[in-house]
């Protein structure tokens, strides 16, 4: 097993948070406001089903509509199924199921046959949709496939250097991206179900490396981190940040919220005291509206847009990791985090005054740098969003 570099993480700044009453003011999020929140969500997965078909989402929307697609390639499928199984969590209505069970068989179509999965982002499609069809349903296919899922992931385990490979062919791209910690649920969900520990050590593994390697001095992380051939680290760079030294808002939300994740499994106690210094990171650079801008290098007056998916995915993992939390003042902000940004993402940033759009949230970026849905809804970010919903009013853990 990887060992914790201790040393490193001790000596990680924790910055204290910058003008904590703002958050720890007046809650805004009330059950009428979440309810409020949920019906105009599920109005729009309603439209977003009918649109597409009943088939799946495209990664991005344009012009804030989302396209159909097939659930052959990319990350971004398991986000709509995802959205249908919460969907049913909160309201019990059975054509969400049904809707839900019905996607099913792609998935599992989709790993035996291989299509699209050169990559390590098996968790993002296959646990929202999959492992969600077997906690809530006993789905064996919906199991089925999100073994062979986690299996597959396995491949992609890189020796020495313990991690696992998130880009093309095995062995072509010595490195790891911050993402994947949001991935590594799956591996640890598989080693509960089956009593295999491999699928837990490489999952434990793979996280004690990214936290030994992308976390920052200060709290901001790297985006993606290189390593040598012999399994040492090498450097650390961005894919869809500003620069390699800033800090790419969704891939500190994505720490953010896979900290928690790992600690829900791992129990490893240094993962809460990390998680306060990357979550006081990103807390001290919200703007005014509580919205972090898609690189945290950017803030107010810049003309830089924002990412709505960032806020939506932290919001999940501060709610996650609020009762392992002990210091009560900060605890209370971050209970006020949420509070804000949830509050700003649905009166600023829903589509509730869009009548033409079928997402869920505006104003989100997939890739700045390449151009990819830049101020468009992201379906992650919707899901995120649709997910932090049902942890607030319904206290859904979700399916990681």
């Amino acid at each position: 097993m990887v060992q914790i570099n201790k040393e490193k993480i001790n000596n990680i700044a924790k910055e204290e948070i910058v003008n904590s009453e703002r958050y720890t003011s007046t809650k805004k999020m009330t059950k009428e406001v979440l309810e409020a929140a949920l019906t105009d969500a599920l109005l729009k997965l309603d439209k977003l089903w009918d649109d597409v078909g009943g088939n799946f989402a495209s990664h991005a929307s344009v012009d804030n509509v989302y396209q159909e697609c097939k659930n052959d390639s990319g990350w971004n499928t398991g986000f709509m199924t995802g959205m249908l199984w919460l969907a049913y969590e909160m309201t019990g209505d059975k054509k969400y199921l049904e809707r839900a069970e019905s996607h099913i068989p792609s998935y599992h179509k989709r790993i035996v046959e291989k299509l699209g999965v050169n990559h390590h982002d098996m968790g993002f499609v296959f646990v929202p949709s999959c492992v969600a069809a077997h906690k809530l349903t006993g789905n064996e296919q919906g199991r089925e496939a999100a073994l062979l899922a986690a299996d597959h992931l396995l491949t992609r385990y890189i020796v020495p250097g313990d991690f696992i490979q998130a880009w093309g062919n095995v062995g072509d791209q010595l490195r790891l991206i911050i993402d994947c910690m949001n991935n590594i649920p799956l591996l640890y969900w598989a080693a509960d179900t089956t009593g295999d520990k491999n699928y837990y050590e490489k999952a434990y593994n793979h996280a004690i490396t990214t936290i030994n390697n992308i976390v920052r001095d200060d709290g901001s992380t790297f985006h993606t981190y290189f390593f040598n051939t012999n399994g040492t680290p090498d450097k650390g760079v961005t894919a869809q940040g500003a620069s390699d030294d800033s800090c790419w808002a969704r891939g500190q939300a994505w720490i953010v919220s896979g900290l928690p994740l790992s600690y829900k499994y791992t129990k490893e106690g240094i993962m809460v005291d990390l998680f306060e210094k990357v979550a006081n990171y990103f807390i001290n650079r919200l703007p005014e509206d509580f919205v972090p801008y898609w690189d945290m290098s950017f803030g107010d007056g810049s003309g830089e847009e924002r990412d709505s998916s960032s806020a939506a995915i932290a919001a999940c993992g501060f709610l996650e990791m609020l009762p392992h939390i002990k210091d009560e003042h900060l605890k209370a902000v971050y209970e006020g985090v949420v509070d804000k940004m949830m509050y700003s993402l649905y009166q600023n940033y829903s589509t509730k005054d869009t009548p033409e759009s079928n997402g869920l949230l505006l104003h989100a970026v997939y890739s700045k740098p390449g151009n990819v849905g830049v101020d468009e809804c992201n379906i992650w970010g919707c899901y995120y969003y649709m997910e932090a919903l049902a942890r607030m009013l319904k206290g859904i853990k979700a399916y990681w």
